[in-house]
């Protein structure tokens, strides 16, 4: 039997939209470090839960976890980017208006469709919207310049989820992943993002989650040269990741 949880994971994918392929300046560098490399691998946890949806166009070019309307120039960071979240830029020249209606039309609009139908279904308790974060946060961060902690559990200060479920999320990662409770922060540094925002209570409770990129895109796991991870080091993340869900207390 699944569990009710619907897991997303939206910067995770790799790919660059075919209609901007031939505008694209930043690199392949640039691309992996904008995004969360390999969570995709770290929450596949398909087999465990009721729904699992997981982007494949890169972050880079869609941001899923932005709205619509947060657009450059005013956030140079926002759902279409002119820049990563390091200040690289992503374009050659800037994209036309009706180019970015239609990348937002063909991969954010159904993104979001999809959790709100799978939200309504009636079936699931709790949403979890999935991710990693840098160890050093990048210059847009809110908490540039300060350590992260190896976890980072949202619910916007009980707007999107109860703290009752927060805390016993925060427990249960604790206990799967073996590491002490201040490892594991509330609300620090992250609040939760647009999908939490968005989604959360509406009707299905949601949760983010943030997972410190120390835990394996670091040595001895991970080669910056080729941008890969050992695969031993992603199963044994995955299987604790579906050790944590698989004894939170659903109540």
């Amino acid at each position: 039997m699944h569990l009710p949880i619907l897991v997303s994971v939206r910067h995770g994918g790799t790919e660059t939209p075919p209609e901007v392929s031939d505008r694209v300046s930043a690199s392949a560098a640039d691309v992996f470090e904008d995004g969360d490399a390999f969570t995709p691998e770290i929450y596949a946890v398909s087999h465990l839960v009721s729904h699992h949806q997981a982007a494949r166009i890169a972050r880079a070019f869609v941001d899923l976890n932005r709205a619509v309307d947060d657009r450059p120039p005013a956030n140079p960071d926002g759902v279409v980017k002119t820049a990563t979240c390091f200040d690289r830029p992503i374009y050659r020249e800037p994209l036309d208006n009706a180019l970015i209606e239609q990348l937002i039309a063909r991969y954010h609009v159904p993104y979001h469709a999809t959790l709100s139908e799978r939200a309504r279904g009636g079936d699931l308790v709790l949403g979890l919207d999935c991710h990693s974060m840098a160890a050093i946060p990048p210059p847009v961060a809110p908490d540039s310049g300060t350590p992260r902690p190896l976890f980072c559990l949202s619910n916007g200060e009980g707007q999107t989820c109860d703290d009752d479920t927060l805390r016993r999320l925060a427990a249960a990662i604790t206990r799967a992943f073996e590491c002490s409770e201040d490892d594991v922060q509330l609300n620090r540094p992250f609040r939760g993002g647009y999908i939490t925002r968005r989604h959360g209570r509406n009707p299905l409770p949601w949760i983010q989650i943030e997972m410190n990129r120390s835990l394996y895109l670091a040595a001895p796991w991970f080669d910056p040269e080729t941008r890969t991870v050992a695969a031993r080091r992603l199963d044994e993340l995955q299987e604790r990741f579906a050790r944590a869900l698989g004894s939170l207390d659903l109540r």
